[in-house]
């Protein structure tokens, strides 16, 4: 799609911010997260306001470029004129989580296949990898109460999250908040790995091995205590030389 670009019309950070995001939402698409056009990403931009950018409800994960990007305020109303309307449904979690959340610099949400069954598990997260442990120093559990567009939710849904980085939406997806989409990104690798591991696993048919609860709570407690996360930073410069093998396009 020929979009315009909109970068005169942003300061700098915006523009590097929606330069990220474009290419985060482009990976998602890579790694084969996305649920058609379902789902979102959105990231606050910098500053006292509390708004944010999230993808144009009909575009393909694909063809999400740093101009196409939406950017609205806590009402959900647009800041920039759009052609692309924002779904209901995924500006309710978004916002809920942004209110609450000072360090959400970018919250992502999923559909994915092992994400899904591993969150109508009645037990959900098992002990059972390296990965799984990450994912459980800071995991949260929000029951399902159907389509997530009535705001009465939020209250239930930010309850939930608390200081957690990690939400099984049940019966619904995964989430992960990050300081920075370069965190949030590698979070939700994490999270999406440790169901899938759990799944094949669990396919197996042979009795599980769990890892010691006293290791999951020594994970736990280093995630508390260190400043760099899951080192999304690290992770970040060479996924975005994959953005621009596939397509440098979401730059524009």
């Amino acid at each position: 799609m020929n979009i315009p670009s909109i970068q005169n019309q942003v300061s700098p950070e915006e523009w590097q911010l929606r330069v990220d995001l474009a290419a985060c939402y482009r990976l998602v698409a890579a790694y084969g997260w996305s649920d058609l056009v379902f789902t979102h990403i959105s990231a606050r931009i910098p500053g006292p306001e509390h708004h944010f950018l999230i993808n144009p409800y009909g575009l393909m994960f694909d063809e999400i470029t740093a101009s196409s990007l939406v950017k609205v305020d806590q009402q959900c109303n647009k800041l920039i004129d759009s052609p692309f309307p924002v779904n209901p449904a995924g500006f309710v979690i978004h916002s809920a989580v942004h209110e609450v959340r000072e360090d959400a610099g970018c919250v992502m949400h999923t559909h994915t296949r092992a994400g899904v069954a591993v969150s109508a598990q009645k037990d959900g997260v098992l002990p059972i990898s390296q990965q799984s442990t990450f994912v459980l120093g800071s995991l949260a559990y929000h029951a399902y109460e159907g389509v997530a567009f009535r705001d009465e939710e939020k209250p239930r849904l930010q309850a939930d999250l608390g200081h957690a980085n990690f939400l099984m939406l049940r019966n619904h997806g995964l989430l992960t908040v990050g300081k920075t989409i370069a965190d949030a990104f590698l979070s939700m690798y994490t999270f999406e790995s440790t169901c899938q591991i759990q799944i094949s696993a669990q396919a197996g048919g042979g009795q599980l091995t769990q890892v010691n609860p006293l290791i999951v709570k020594g994970v736990a407690e280093a995630m508390r205590v260190q400043t760099g996360g899951l080192g999304g930073a690290f992770a970040w410069p060479a996924l975005l030389r994959k953005a621009d093998r596939l397509d440098p396009g979401y730059k524009t």
